[in-house]
């Protein structure tokens, strides 16, 4: 995509508003609207906005910021266009006020660093998310709930239930901007989702997933749910993951992962990467599960992985290996959920992959049998660990991380871990409905 294609789209569409899009540290959506007059200027890279009232950014005293936009990323808004007149976006990165130099605060660009990087050891990462998500009602006052019309679980079809032409709607969008759909199904509690897109190399995906996101969101909305990517919104059923299908290609193009003459048809590199994952997984748990929830989900039996493991088939481990092989041969983390920053969350799994090959580092043997059934004694034998019970725990793995530092620069690690302590502090200090229906009366 050219900044001339652009035009001529703008021209043929009839495009007369648009969104220049970024996104903050925590992972939100953010977005300059801007009207036709000024659409050059845009695509020129020369719209400045505030900084200082972005959280995680700059002081005011340095607020003046350039959006750079990503052309690649344009695209036309399909439930924007009212009598004729049409609305599109693009996806920017950040740069400091002298217009020339990235802003290192911007995960986008951060990730961009992070892989060229790894192009520097002769890789390149193509990731594919599955984020699965709610649909729920609002109450009368128009606040969202945890009330699900479908009564459906794994697989199934519930023919009166609006969320149902729901996600047909949201599936057509998607591919109106450009996605290709693979599969979506209802997910195993009642009123979760799943919707599956292509994998891409890993910008793309951070990309694709944001956007994805965004739009299923909107077109709940429409029709009058509430779209949550909040990983366990109900006690007592499944929460929601993003599991991450990741994979290295060697610069010539073919799958670095894949070895024919090995037991599993992995490589040298596949064994070393997926050691680097199990190595630094409790170091990069506060970036993949980043709220004080994402806890509640992962614990023991609600199919969320609560231990470093892998396998070629056992779906309680943290690292699954897919069947696929030849140019498909990749490994699913389990673990992250949809409420992660991507563009942190996969710069991390690079970065903690490229150790283990970086170090030669090796994986223990695969684990094929149930982890829950598993005593402490078996688990520390088969060299299992736990994951982080707590946002407080995750974040001071993270401060201990030997890598995490270097994978999000100074300025988002810092940023970041000063805002997840204050998050975890106004949770701990708060008091819940659980306290008060248990102790308030007896005490």
């Amino acid at each position: 995509m050219t900044r001339a294609d652009i035009m001529k789209i703008i021209e043929e569409k009839n495009i007369h508003f648009f969104r220049l899009q970024f996104v903050d540290i925590f992972g939100f959506m953010k977005n300059v609207a801007i009207p036709r007059s000024q659409i050059e200027k845009a695509l020129d890279g020369k719209m400045m906005f505030d900084g200082s009232s972005i959280d995680g950014f700059v002081r005011i005293n340095e607020s003046d910021m350039y959006l750079k936009p990503d052309y690649d990323t344009f695209v036309v808004l399909p439930w924007r266009n009212k009598e004729g007149i049409a609305a599109a976006r693009v996806i920017c990165d950040v740069y400091m006020s002298d217009g020339v130099t990235p802003f290192f605060g911007c995960p986008r660009v951060n990730l961009r660093r992070v892989l060229a990087e790894a192009r520097e050891l002769g890789f390149t990462m193509n990731v594919g998310t599955e984020c699965e998500f709610f649909l729920f009602e609002f109450d009368e006052d128009g606040q969202p709930t945890t009330v699900s019309q479908d009564i459906a679980g794994y697989f199934s079809l519930d023919p009166e239930d609006k969320a149902n032409d729901c996600r047909r709607e949201i599936i057509e969008v998607l591919e109106k901007m450009g996605f290709e759909i693979e599969a979506s199904h209802h997910e195993v509690a009642e009123g979760q989702h799943e919707i599956n897109f292509k994998y891409a190399d890993a910008l793309t995906c951070a990309d694709n997933t944001i956007t994805f996101k965004w739009v299923v969101k909107t077109i709940a909305a429409k029709y009058g749910l509430h779209a949550t990517f909040m990983p366990k919104p109900i006690f007592g059923i499944n929460g929601s993951g993003m599991h991450t299908n990741q994979s290295l290609f060697n610069l010539e193009g073919t799958n670095a992962f894949y070895d024919e003459k090995d037991k599993l048809q992995l490589s040298e590199v596949a064994y070393h990467y997926i050691a680097g994952l199990m190595k630094n997984a409790r170091g990069f748990t506060a970036i993949t599960n980043p709220l004080v929830n994402s806890y509640k989900r992962l614990v023991p039996g609600y199919e969320a992985p609560v231990y470093s493991s892998w396998s070629a088939s056992n779906r309680s481990a943290m690292i699954r290996i897919p069947a696929s092989r030849g140019m498909s041969t990749r490994a699913e983390l389990r673990s992250p959920d949809p409420s992660t920053n991507p563009y942190l969350a996969l710069a991390m799994m690079l970065n903690a992959g490229l150790d283990g090959i970086k170090n030669k580092l090796a994986p223990p043997p695969p684990v094929n049998k149930d982890i829950y059934e598993m005593t402490r004694a078996e688990m520390v034998e088969e060299g299992i660990t736990v994951l982080p019970g707590s946002l407080e725990e995750a974040i001071n793995e993270l401060k201990q991380s030997p890598i995490a530092r270097e994978t999000l620069g100074p300025h988002i690690f810092e940023k970041y871990v000063e805002a997840k302590q204050k998050e975890w502090d106004e949770y701990r200090c708060a008091v819940s409905a659980w306290e008060l229906d248990n102790y308030l009366r007896v005490y």
